[in-house]
């Protein structure tokens, strides 16, 4: 393929809404903060700042551990987008390493890396997945005796003839009034 070969016609819009849905069916938000939460807490301990002819040095005895924590929370911000079903752990974990950024690391990246961090560990946390919409057909926008197909049905009796009463304490279910645990 040459540089003068045009693409695929709809290529694009055809890879943006793959890449679409494949970030709607993750906490990718969550990933992305927590990644770049991690950024600064482990850039900032190594940098050497000029102001002028000043050199500021952010060395500290605890540039070690900067970079741990920064790095741990790049890779739980990867985790978050290629294992969804780790969120909640990826989450708390990133919420945890944001807070031990603080006395570690220059106030967690001065408080760049800290806030970014602590938002996204909140977004992986909170973050549930969807049930796909279901596709709406013909039958299902009829209607039935002047309602809606999917209005709720006035009887309480389900399609036996037997009374729609699952909470235990009818005794025309065999319960007596009492609930029974198996």
């Amino acid at each position: 393929m040459s540089a003068e070969t045009p693409a695929a016609d709809g290529q694009f819009t055809r890879r943006r809404l793959q890449f679409r849905a494949w970030r709607g069916t993750r906490p990718f938000w969550a990933g992305l903060f927590v990644m770049i939460g991690g950024l600064p807490i482990m850039y900032f301990p190594y940098a050497n700042l000029q102001i002028g002819h000043l050199t500021l040095a952010m060395s500290t005895t605890a540039g070690a551990g900067s970079l741990i924590i920064g790095v741990l929370l790049v890779v739980l911000g990867f985790t978050l987008w290629f294992q969804k079903h780790i969120q909640i752990f990826a989450g708390v974990a990133a919420i945890l390493l944001a807070l031990v950024s603080i006395p570690v690391s220059n106030f967690g990246g001065f408080v760049i890396g800290f806030l970014f961090s602590m938002i996204g560990g909140a977004l992986a946390v909170a973050w549930a997945p969807g049930t796909p919409p279901e596709p709406e057909t013909a039958k299902d926008t009829e209607e039935v005796d002047g309602g809606p197909a999917h209005a709720i049905p006035e009887t309480d009796e389900d399609a036996m003839g037997q009374p729609n009463d699952l909470s235990g304490t009818s005794p025309a279910n065999g319960a007596n009034g009492r609930h029974s645990a198996g």
